[in-house]
């Protein structure tokens, strides 16, 4: 059988996903994988350099594809952070649950050491950077190290809690996934309450007028 001349970069994430789900493992070369897809190996490398890229660009296109349909929601547009948030989780999963079989075939196995696993690189940076577009408030301390470090501190926990959701998600097996839902609202909803800046700020308020009260005393 004459090989196909052009093989899309779409068309081996689809034949690699069916692999995936009909043989419960992944191919086992390049070359193979090629031979059984009807195209030359050489084609693979110009789209991919390996069966892991195959693995980050899946679950970066389903991020992307979650972003892309919120932005075209003007209802979403209006939101603020802790909706949009609450937005995109749910849209996120509606993504997972509508191709659990190769979820849960790529990560099920690691469900214990998720944060180590380099197949969740591109997914991370593109979820992180989503999150630091959100600007989530938070107390305004007039130092710019501060900022940095509490910047950093959000966008790395609300990367461990996506973690601890898909994980729950994986071991959900409530109708729908109607566990993971009530996960979600609960999860996102206690973060925005932990991270509330004005009980914060009163404290801090608070403590400036005692100060000064101190210092025109003395």
């Amino acid at each position: 059988m004459a090989k196909r001349k052009k093989i899309t970069k779409d068309e081996i994430i689809s034949s690699y996903m069916t692999y995936i789900l009909e043989n419960n493992t992944p191919p086992k070369s390049v070359f193979a994988f090629a031979k059984a897809n009807n195209f030359e190996e050489a084609q693979f490398y110009t789209c991919f350099g390996s069966f892991e890229a195959i693995e980050k660009e899946i679950l970066k296109t389903f991020l992307n594809n979650t972003i892309e349909t919120l932005n075209k929601s003007e209802e979403y547009a209006s939101f603020d952070s802790r909706n949009k948030l609450l937005s995109f989780y749910f849209t996120f999963f509606e993504t997972l649950s509508a191709n659990r079989s190769y979820i849960l075939l790529l990560l099920k196995k690691n469900s214990a050491h998720l944060k180590k696993l380099a197949t969740l690189s591109e997914l991370k940076k593109g979820f992180t950077n989503y999150i630091d577009e959100l600007e989530i408030e938070t107390v305004d301390f007039k130092e710019k190290k501060i900022t940095q470090i509490q910047k950093k501190g959000i966008k790395e926990t609300a990367w461990m809690q996506l973690l601890i959701t898909i994980n729950f998600w994986m071991n959900d097996t409530s109708p729908s996934f109607e566990k993971t839902d009530i996960f979600i609202e609960k999860s996102v909803n206690t973060s925005f309450d932990l991270l509330d800046t004005t009980p914060l700020k009163s404290m801090i308020d608070l403590g400036k007028f005692l100060y000064k009260e101190k210092m025109n005393v003395n």
